[in-house]
């Protein structure tokens, strides 16, 4: 019980549930609301039928009536001539007439049921009929008759002298309208029954095709929670807002898939540049602890030691920046500096390395300032590693390019250097964390491979992209900046 309890709980069942009531519920008050209609016309349909029949016979037995003979109730049932004219209209009209006096008593009655009783219409009835001309009601004399009929009272008036008198009261079953009201019961429920199948049949099916989709997402879910991101929605080529979820589900599996692989590679990354410093101390610290490294070469490989120390620290301050800057939001304030004395900042701080590389320099710096939005401090960080980069890999004796111009209402900035073609395959791979390619692993040895990464993440979090190119030994950087 409670495991079937549980089940229609689901959105299935219960937009099944909610559906079948709705259409049950629209059925029971059209199906009442008709009936209502339909059983008030055929009763008045059926009063002014038998009222006319009645009108007929008290015009054909005013004369009788107001002839006197009514007095003696024996007199006008051996009226031969009156009890045929009675009978042949209770023939032709299917309705039996009872003809009464003035006060309600029955002096003549075409059925034969009612033979050799004195009845007597009630009085309330026959005052109605006196003073309206006609009244209709519906009873069963007192118990005479088993069922209660319709029953219309018409008061006979004089055509010589217009006084009233007496009433014909022209009786009629209910059977036709009870049988019409069955049958309509009965087209009723088979109808309901049809439409309430259809109506169940249409929502399992417009219900299962929404459920669906969503029970998928429920056991993607739970593949997700457990490490696995292969798995995907199907659209089954829906347009419609499931289609959408559907589609943003996928994405979000897509940008999921792709976080868990660069967390992957991050770890293993970061455990092989880890790894490569830390095993050069401990080798060379055991060596020397345990005399397999000569006295006299101590001082070498403790000094191989001091820098693989400050090359591991050098890392590990870097993995910290990255995670600093991935928390900022430098546009937040709208900050605002001069583009080109962060410039010429940068150009003076890196002045030791240019010259040891014997590098001349190339600065296409405008004298005025170029103001722009962002943090002085990250954008000056990202000239700085973009320069120092040029630097490590540009020909000895070569030039260095730094320049600065406005286009498109946008400061750019380009650094460019003239060295190694960079195949195009390994543009793409500059930007991520830890790459080198076998030509900087030669050449930086003490490089980490993060300073590229650092670039990049800086201008993301400036809402900015940097392009670089790399033909005929011409490696350009350059990147954009909102300005003031």
């Amino acid at each position: 019980m409670s495991r079937l309890k549980f089940r229609c709980r689901g959105l299935y069942w219960r937009q099944l549930f909610v559906t079948a009531g709705m259409v049950l519920l629209t059925l029971c008050l059209l199906g009442v609301s008709f009936f209502s209609l339909s059983y008030n016309y055929a009763r008045s349909q059926e009063v002014q039928e038998i009222a006319a029949k009645a009108r007929v016979m008290s015009q054909l037995s005013a004369s009788y009536l107001e002839s006197g003979r009514y007095l003696e109730i024996e007199d006008l049932r051996n009226d031969q001539d009156f009890q045929r004219l009675a009978a042949f209209g209770a023939m032709v009209s299917d309705v039996q007439f009872l003809i009464c006096d003035t006060e309600g008593r029955v002096l003549l009655s075409t059925d034969e049921a009612l033979s050799g009783l004195t009845i007597t219409i009630p009085a309330e009835m026959t005052r109605k009929v006196m003073e309206r001309g006609s009244a209709h009601w519906r009873d069963d004399l007192g118990g005479i008759y088993a069922h209660s009929r319709f029953a219309v009272g018409v008061a006979a008036v004089s055509p010589a002298t217009g006084e009233l008198v007496g009433e014909v009261v022209s009786l009629s079953t209910t059977a036709s309208l009870d049988a019409m009201w069955g049958g309509f019961i009965g087209l009723f429920f088979m109808t309901s029954f049809v439409v309430l199948m259809v109506a169940f049949m249409a929502s399992s099916v417009t219900a299962m095709r929404q459920v669906k989709p969503i029970r998928e997402m429920v056991e993607a879910t739970r593949r997700y929670a457990e490490g696995d991101f292969d798995i995907r929605m199907n659209d089954y080529g829906r347009d419609d807002e499931v289609g959408e979820l559907a589609a943003s589900f996928n994405a979000m599996a897509d940008s999921l898939q792709q976080t868990e692989r660069q967390r992957r590679e991050f770890i293993a990354n970061i455990s092989h540049e880890l790894k490569t410093p830390m095993t050069t101390i401990a080798g060379y610290t055991d060596g020397i602890l345990d005399g397999t490294i000569p006295p006299e070469n101590e001082k070498q490989y403790l000094s191989i030691i001091a820098g693989e120390s400050r090359r591991l620290s050098r890392l590990v301050r870097r993995m910290l920046d990255v995670s600093q800057l991935q928390a900022i939001n430098p546009l937040v304030n709208g900050n605002h500096f001069d583009l080109c004395e962060s410039m010429r900042r940068v150009l003076i701080s890196m002045e030791k390395k240019i010259t040891d590389r014997n590098l001349d320099v190339e600065a296409d710096i405008p004298d005025g300032p170029i103001l722009v939005l962002g943090d002085n401090d990250l954008i000056t960080q990202v000239i700085y590693n973009l320069l120092e980069n040029a630097a490590k890999f540009a020909r000895q004796g070569s030039t260095l390019y730094l320049g600065a111009v406005v286009r498109d209402g946008k400061a750019w900035v380009t650094v460019r250097n003239l060295g190694d073609t960079i195949p195009a395959a390994e543009l793409p791979l500059l930007f991520e964390r830890f790459h080198k390619s076998d030509k900087s692993r030669s050449e930086d040895k003490d490089g980490v491979g993060l300073g590229l990464y650092i670039v990049k993440t800086i201008l993301e979090q400036h809402k900015e992209k940097i392009n670089v190119t790399s033909e005929n030994g011409v490696t350009t950087f350059s990147f954009s900046l909102a300005m003031e």
